[in-house]
């Protein structure tokens, strides 16, 4: 099925569209939605109302990019929405998971128990949690998600120096927010 015959059966209220389009993007949506909220529950919540928005807006999209740019730009509106709406009742659910499933290792290479190392990644998922949005969006699309500094740029709707400078920046700021916890003494 091409992405437009899909925006029009999704357009048109064909139920195979709507199930095609979930089978095909729900895996990603999710990864999207789980590395900014880091919890399972929610991100399977935000997921949902993800491919719900999508649905009802289909005749919003214009095929001007690829229906997974589209549905990551509303995946992380929604997670970013979600957090801005519950920060004050965000708690920190399986950290380890979080960083277990990344595509690539954030977490220092040492030998410590599994408590440190818990802290550890604790540390880490805060430290990316505290990066301003757009770094974040960035850093995470492009270190935990694995795509290209392309895909992000389209994803983001920047020009491609546009992203390489916020994940300059990122990695400046975590390494900031870093220095001190991994000094060596």
């Amino acid at each position: 099925m091409t992405d437009k015959e899909l925006i029009q059966g999704l357009i048109d209220g064909d139920q195979q569209a709507a199930a095609f389009l979930v089978n095909e993007y729900q895996v990603m949506v999710y990864n999207a939605c789980y590395s900014f909220l880091h919890n399972v529950h929610n991100a399977e919540d935000v997921t949902q109302d993800v491919f719900i928005e999508a649905i009802k807006h289909a005749g919003r999209f214009r095929l001007e990019s690829k229906i997974s740019t589209w549905l990551y730009r509303i995946a992380i509106n929604r997670s970013l929405n979600f957090i801005r709406n519950n920060r004050k009742h965000r708690v920190w659910y399986e950290i380890n998971d979080f960083f277990n499933s990344s595509k690539q290792s954030l977490e220092p290479q040492t030998e410590a128990d599994p408590a440190e190392q818990l802290e550890q990644k604790n540390i880490i998922a805060r430290a990316i949690d505290g990066l301003p949005d757009n770094q974040k969006i960035a850093f995470s699309l492009n270190k935990l998600e694995g795509l290209s500094y392309a895909e992000v740029a389209e994803i983001m709707d920047r020009k491609l120096p546009a992203v390489e400078s916020l994940l300059h920046r990122a990695r400046l700021n975590l390494q900031k927010k870093l220095k001190a916890y991994y000094e060596i003494e």
